[in-house]
This record gives structure tokens, sequence and C-alpha cells, in this order.
């Protein structure tokens, strides 16, 4: 029994990982970060660059328990490094909140100077560490397995999949494969604020295989045609296939479309030359509150607006506007991360080579010994180490140790 046990044992050990796997790993680890970081190395503070279109923010709960104020990277790092620090990705029209009359005369130690409140910022649960209308923490303590959760694109806050209003989380249009096949969410809770998109093509609904695009009743004109097919989030779920008709049929009762009377979706042939896409007056548009429902919406669909001055007036009139502006979008703040990243690899290449460049062929035959050495001193521990139990960092100070004998020795 006991030759058994060792076999079913030594079967469940992880396997082991190579350097190169080890890297990429890391790699990838520094990629995720700098997507959500927007590439900010965290050297400087944020403040001077005023309320920034968006940047990664962080709440500090040590400093100000009521959750009502916010701190860039760089102060995150610098002034409250230890703290119960909050991180809540990505925010729009921010500015650094560090030391100012919220934090009870901590000053901060990038950017001492600043005005005694932000009077344009705004706070929400996600500050106290709290998301999604649960109100539960991220990650959960009290869960058995973490729900990730997707942000709506206009109040920004989490939401687990099935507390955003939909009859089942199967609704939310996903590839097969389980990715999110839509560009933004809007939650329930926002979208009557969003309720003119109805007049828009089909097109800017999310859609998969699983959730087609619902169509309402056209016979009469004042039912608009089409309506979203669930979608969502960034980042972290799963789910499966339904019926085509049944999950159509589902879509339309469960969220009540097909009783809510708005104008008739829009020609956007523009026959009538007029400057507006959609031709028609856009605030008509009325949302039965009680009938909300969340909206995904497809790549590129924020191209599609109409920016008239018409439409435009009405966007910032609903506090929108920012809708309209490319650089809000996670997709652009990503896009700027990567070229940021992509900089800096290049930099750090560049300073390799002119280093590599000032050493003598000595030099060179000397830093390429020692990193192959460090690559075979790592080799063996990995080849030797019991994969059943973690890495310590006295593992890692022991294999540093040997190197530097076998270094002794030969020297």
């Amino acid at each position: 029994m006991a030759g058994n046990g060792g076999d079913a044992f030594a079967e469940e050990a992880e396997p082991t990982v190579t350097i190169g796997e080890y890297i990429e790993g890391i790699e990838a680890e520094e990629l995720e970060a700098d997507l959500v970081l927007g590439g900010d190395e965290g050297k400087e503070c944020t403040y001077g660059g005023g309320y920034l279109k968006r940047q990664a923010v962080f709440s500090c709960l040590t400093c100000v328990p009521d959750g009502v104020a916010g701190v860039c990277t760089a102060c995150s790092l610098a002034c409250h490094d230890g703290h119960e620090v909050v991180e809540l990705w990505t925010k729009r029209k921010f500015r650094c909140d560090c030391g100012n009359s919220k934090f009870g005369g901590r000053f901060c130690k990038l950017c001492p100077e600043k005005d005694s409140e932000n009077q344009e910022n705004s706070y929400n649960h996600n500050f106290k560490g709290s998301y999604c209308t649960c109100g539960r923490p991220y990650p959960d303590p009290e869960a058995k397995e973490q729900v990730e959760m997707i942000q709506c694109c206009i109040c920004e806050d989490w939401f687990h999949e099935d507390h955003i209003g939909l009859n089942s989380i199967k609704q939310v249009p996903r590839d097969e494969e389980g990715e999110p096949l839509y560009e933004d969410f809007i939650c329930h809770k926002c979208s009557p604020v969003c309720y003119f998109l109805k007049l828009y093509p089909d097109a800017i609904w999310a859609s998969s295989e699983q959730n087609s695009a619902p169509q309402a009743d056209t016979s009469g004109p004042n039912v608009m045609e089409g309506g979203p097919s669930s979608h969502d989030s960034t980042e972290k779920h799963e789910n499966s296939t339904l019926d085509h008709m049944d999950s159509e049929k589902t879509y339309i009762e469960d969220n009540c479309v097909k009783d809510i009377s708005v104008p008739q979706k829009a020609n956007f042939d523009n026959s009538s030359g007029s400057n507006c896409k959609i031709g028609m007056d856009i605030t008509a548009t009325s949302a039965d509150s009680e009938k909300n429902m969340p909206f995904f919406m497809s790549k590129g669909w924020r191209d599609t607006l109409c920016r008239c001055e018409r439409c435009t007036n009405f966007y910032a009139q609903r506090g929108i506007a920012y809708l309209t502006d490319k650089e809000d979008s996670i997709e652009e703040y990503e896009k700027i991360a990567k070229q940021k990243r992509g900089k800096k690899l290049e930099q750090q290449e560049g300073a390799e080579t002119n280093f590599l460049n000032s050493l003598n062929h000595v030099q060179k035959i000397e830093i390429l010994s020692g990193i192959n050495d460090m690559k075979n001193e790592f080799q063996s521990f990995l080849e030797s180490f019991d994969s059943s139990k973690p890495v310590t960092s006295e593992d890692i100070r022991a294999v540093f140790e040997n190197l530097a004998k076998k270094k002794q020795r030969l020297s």
C-alpha cells in the first residue's frame, strides 16, 4: 500500500517548469501590469497633469477609511506602501488626491502642493473595496471560488454576471471558447441613460452563435427593430450554448424588450442630406425604468455614434460626452500602454547593446560565461527539486550561494 501511495503521489506531483517557461510567465505578468497601469512606471505623481482622461487609480483605506479619495500609481507605491490599498483598475477624468485635506494631515511625498480637494473627482463604493449590486469585495474572502466581474463603461462599477439583470449568464455573448464577443458593457442601471442607442443599426450590438441579436415586432411605427444581445467583459468568466430560437425568445421576454415603446429606428442612409446620422429627434427616446436591461456593445460601436451638434449637445446634457472621445475607451488605453511598453523594451535593448559594445573581448566572454553558469545552476536546481513543494526564498538563496562557491573554487 505504501508503494502504491507513493506512485499515486508521484503521478499527482506538479511538473517542473523550464527557465524559458518561467521567463515567459514573468513577461506575461509584466504585460498585464503595463496594460492595467497604462504604461505608467509609477515614478511621478500625476496630479500636475490635471484630470486625466483615464488612469489607474487606487484607494487607501488606511488613510481614508470612508473611501472618498483616490491616488495615482506612483503615490500608491511611494506614499502608501504597506497600507490597505484597493486597486480600482482605471477611472476616467480623475486627479490624484494623495495628501489633500481628505488625508488628515498626511502629505504627499511626491507632490505636496495640492488643492484641498479635487471637486471634479467622482467616487463610488469601489473606493471602499465593494463592487456590484451585492456590494461584495474582490477577491471575496467568503467565496469558495472567485468569480470574475465585468466593468460598466458608463458608471465604471464592476458586476458579477448573474447580478446584471439577465435571466441566465448563458445569455452573455461569447465565442465557443468562452471569450467575450463585445467591446463594452453597459449595466442595467446605466442603460436608460443610453437608451438612444436603440435608434442605431443592429451592428452595434454584440452577438454570438449562442446569442443572436433579437428582432422585436416591427408591425407598429413606434416599435424599434432589434435590440442588444447579452454580452460581457474583461476578462474573467465561463458559459455554454442555447438553441437559437429559445435564446431569442427568452431574451426578449425576460428583459421586457417587446413591450417598450420607442421611436422607430432611424434610417442611416442619410438621404435627406442632414448632417445628423439619425435624422430624427434623439431626445424622443425614453426608457421604462422598471424594464432596464444590460447592453453589450460590439467592437467599434463608438465610431458609429453621430457627432452632429444636436447629438453632441444631447451627450453633454446626459454626462456621456466621453463616449465620442477615442482616448476614453479601454481599447485605446491599452493600445497606448503597449506602445509605451514597446518603446521601453527598445530602450532597454539599446542600452544593453551599447553596454556590450563598450566591453572588450575578455569582458564579453566573462559575462556570457557567467550567464551560462547561472542558467546551468538553475537547471540543476529544477531537475533535483521536489515539484510537490513550493519554491521558497531560501531555495533561491541557496542556488546563488552554490553558484558563488563554484566561482570561488575556480578562482
